[in-house]
């Protein structure tokens, strides 16, 4: 039989391959090139330099990582091969540094040899006086209940005593040994029951002897006692007695002493709890494998502290916008957990802080000047507690303050709390202007400069005086200010301290002015825009030189609280509110969407809200201060200025007179119209009567010519001139002011 031919060796499991096989070699670019078609041998195959091999009569393949794929027609075969690259780089070993870079690196981090409470000498004396007080009550506690102990025992006593006579008679008896007897007994080893009945009968013996000797002693005793012994020493030994024996018949499941069950003190935080309420809120799985500890829980003062990676892609806002549902989870008080992102890691890092006893019934935290000390408005003022109960100090100077909640927040408390410590700073001049009427801060009247209650037109219009002369007295100190040279200072043009107390001619101390119920300003039918215009001005340049506002509403919408007053104030407190417009209103554009959220604050929570400078906000709660504390904290306060020689105004029997020093032109800058370069006078005599009806007024009586000679008169002697104006959009030509003739004020060059 004739063998059939063989047929193509088979190449990569083809019989006939359709692509060209490249092999590449080491070393040095040598390579081999095996052309192999069916039915053929190599064409070339060489180590050294390159062969070209003959044209392909097919389209050739390329390699590409590995890959062989058809080229199109026509197209040059590849010879080259590019190595793949990997996408991740390797592991390798953490370099970590020298031994000196390790121990600063420790040190950098480590905890305080000395514990926080042994570091204040305030922090110490509050931890002995509250151990102190504990243990005091604890004390007086059971003292007070002790006659009703001894009636327990009294009671419990026969049954205390029929014990110790049951456990005295199987104790003579030997009733122990009893069943081992019976047990040999019933087995007829007759052996066994001697040796147990000799030595039953050797250790009664001496037991029945003691015991005689014992009830002997005892009976004569008694009854010597009782024959010899006063009463009184009677009296107190039967009730001893009867409790000794009260003792023996105590019962487990009723205890003799009254137990306190503190449901106030919460059990300490866990992560598996920390897991499962973010579970139950929606950010994580019950399987804890998105949530990770950043840090170890620990305790961060009367609580502890829990740092928290959320799931990739969940920012730490989404939980705070949850508070109430996380406390739910973790059946704690809202008022004890309070969740904040880390400002200095990244948008997912979440700090939750829980506190061990709910600060809404903890004891009250007093105000650290509610007995003795001074204030320094230059300085922070003591304002209130964070949760964690720190003083949280609020800055008033080159700053001012807006205050903003609904009603029942406790306005009433931040306000105290801020115009106490002004009227504790004797070279404080303070202008309130309560326009609620109902006397919540008559505490520090007898220290104002000037002081109103009320919410009348008399009111408002004296309020608004109030805000033209604390722009007077700002362009008065700026103009001095500008006058000093550059090395008097060094810090910027502006008050401070050290120039106050260098030129007191010039009472350059700090003068705070305080609106309560601002929306009563602001809506005003009358002096609604210009009071939104003076604070506006007010807020923006009075700060360097001393001038302070502080504004406070129960109704913090657009309408009640202008965009241009909000937006402008540096420091803000916003306590509850009930939805975010709100919110943004009084902390700023977009502060919800950054976490700080007043929403969830409840309105039960009184006096607590978020305080904001800048971007950054924490949660703070006023000192709570009472009325008549207040009142007392205000005769203080009179003391200072009278030791001080600082009473003024008012306080000092001064009937105050409103310096107006603004003049037309001023009034021509703060109602001239956005973009306009050139107004009509007889506009501007319109707008002018509009905005300080006291003074133009009377214009109006006269007609469109007459106006326009009594603005030109009285810009003359300002050295403004009037022209005719040709104007399209208005009325054609007519005389009129052009904005770039009004005099640049003080203002303008700050």
């Amino acid at each position: 039989m004739t063998e059939p031919a063989a047929g193509p060796k088979p190449v990569n499991g083809h019989a006939e391959p359709t692509v060209r096989l490249i092999r590449f070699t080491e070393p040095e670019n040598n390579v081999t090139v095996v052309d192999v078609d069916p039915g053929t041998e190599p064409v070339a195959e060489m180590t050294g330099a390159p062969t070209i091999p003959p044209p392909p009569t097919e389209p050739p393949a390329t390699l590409v990582d590995g890959v062989t794929e058809a080229a199109a027609p026509g197209a040059e075969m590849a010879t080259e091969l590019t190595a793949p690259v990997p996408v991740d780089r390797p592991d390798v070993v953490a370099d970590t540094g020298t031994f000196l870079g390790q121990r600063r690196a420790f040190l950098a981090s480590a905890p305080p040899v000395i514990p926080a409470w042994l570091r204040k000498a305030s922090d110490f004396t509050d931890a002995v006086k509250w151990t102190t007080n504990y243990y005091a009550h604890l004390t007086a506690f059971h003292a007070v209940r002790a006659p009703v102990y001894l009636m327990r025992l009294i009671v419990r006593s026969p049954r205390g005593g029929a014990r110790l006579v049951a456990r005295w008679v199987r104790w003579v008896v030997d009733a122990e040994a009893r069943p081992v007897e019976t047990k040999a007994a019933a087995s007829g080893d007759v052996e066994a029951w001697l040796a147990l009945s000799r030595e039953h009968s050797r250790r009664v013996r001496p037991r029945r002897v003691a015991s005689a000797v014992v009830a002997g002693s005892a009976a004569l005793a008694a009854g010597v006692g009782a024959l010899l012994l006063p009463p009184w020493v009677l009296a107190a030994s039967v009730p001893a007695f009867l409790s000794a024996l009260g003792v023996a018949g105590r019962d487990r499941d009723k205890p003799l002493v009254t137990r306190y069950v503190h449901v106030d003190h919460l059990s300490a935080l866990t992560s598996t709890e920390v897991f499962d309420a973010l579970s139950a809120i929606g950010v994580g799985d019950k399987k804890k494998s998105e949530v990770s500890f950043a840090a170890e829980i620990q305790r961060d003062g009367p609580g502890w502290r829990a740092e928290v990676d959320l799931p990739r892609g969940v920012e730490a806002a989404r939980v705070l916008e949850k508070r109430a549902a996380l406390a739910a989870a973790m059946r704690r008080p809202i008022s004890t957990v309070w969740p904040e992102g880390d400002g200095n890691a990244h948008p997912g890092r979440l700090v939750l802080w829980v506190a061990q006893q709910d600060p809404a019934k903890a004891p009250r935290k007093l105000w650290p000047l509610m007995k003795t000390g001074t204030a320094d408005v230059f300085k922070p003022l003591p304002f209130g507690f964070d949760p964690r109960g720190n003083l949280v100090e609020i800055t008033l100077m080159y700053s001012n303050l807006l205050v903003g909640g609904i009603p029942g927040s406790g306005k009433t408390s931040c306000a105290l709390a801020i115009v106490l410590g002004v009227a504790l700073d004797p070279t404080a001049e303070l202008w309130v202007y309560e326009l609620k009427g109902s006397g919540d801060l008559n505490s520090v009247k007898p220290v104002c400069h000037r002081y109103v209650s009320g919410d009348d037109d008399e009111d408002i219009e004296a309020t608004v005086a109030g805000l033209r002369a604390g722009i007077a007295e700002q362009q008065r100190r700026a103009k001095f200010i500008k006058s000093l040279p550059s090395s008097e200072t060094p810090d910027g043009r502006r008050v401070t301290r050290e120039l106050a107390e260098k030129y007191p001619e010039q009472n350059l101390g700090p003068r705070v002015i305080v609106v309560d119920e601002a929306q009563e300003l602001f809506t005003h039918d009358e002096y609604g825009d210009e009071a939104e215009k003076l604070c506006t001005k007010l807020i923006k340049k009075g700060r360097a030189y001393g001038v302070i506002l502080i504004l406070l509403t129960q109704n913090p919408d657009a309408s009640s609280l202008p965009t241009k007053v909000s937006s402008s104030v540096g420091t803000r407190l916003c306590l509850a509110v009930m939805d975010w417009r709100a919110n943004n209103n009084v902390l700023g554009t977009g502060a919800h969407e950054r976490g700080l959220r007043a929403t969830e604050i409840s309105v039960t929570e009184q006096g607590t809200g978020i305080l904001a400078r800048g971007r950054e906000g924490s949660t703070v709660r006023a000192a709570f201060i009472k009325q008549t504390e207040a009142e007392e904290i205000g005769k203080r306060a009179l003391a200072l200025r009278h030791a001080a020689g600082t009473l003024s105004g008012e306080a000092a029997g001064q009937e105050v007179e409103h310096a107006d020093t603004a003049t037309v032109v001023d009034h021509l800058r703060d109602v001239w119209p956005t973009g306009a370069d050139a107004v009509h006078s007889h506009r501007l005599v319109e707008a002018l009567a509009a905005y300080r009806p006291d003074l133009y007024g009377p214009w109006l009586d006269e007609n469109a010519a007459a106006r326009s000679t009594l603005l030109s008169a009285t810009l003359k002697t300002h050295k403004v001139p009037t022209r005719q104006l040709t104007i399209r959009d208005c009325c054609g030509g007519a005389k009129g002011v052009r904005l770039a003739d009004l005099p640049e004020t003080a203002d303008d060059t700050d």
